[in-house]
């Protein structure tokens, strides 16, 4: 999944370590391999990868991520693998995306 990128940099993503417990959820939902381990604890080993579907952050018990759904607009990310094009969140301002 390394070839799917959004905007580099501006993905609303954040882990707070000092939360983390380490349970390995997130690297278990996430769709593209975001999150890494180390010393018993989730890292962000590709940031810019994440599509803020908000899995992680759903799926976390113990509350060390958040994800601000838009910014990476996964609708506008699926579309680009379906046409080939590049993402774009031009979708017209529907409730249906970003």
């Amino acid at each position: 999944m390394s070839t799917f990128r959004y905007f580099a940099g501006v993905v609303s993503l954040e882990l707070n370590g000092e939360k983390c417990t380490g349970c390995g959820m997130c690297r278990q939902v996430c769709p593209h391999g975001v999150f890494g381990y180390d010393q018993g604890k989730a890292l962000l080993k590709d940031r810019d990868a994440c599509m803020e579907c908000g899995a992680c952050a759903l799926n976390c018990p113990a509350g060390a991520l958040s994800v601000t759904p838009g910014v990476g607009c996964a609708q506008a990310i699926i579309r680009s693998w379906i046409t080939g094009d590049k993402p774009s969140c031009a979708c017209g301002g529907d409730s249906t995306c970003c």
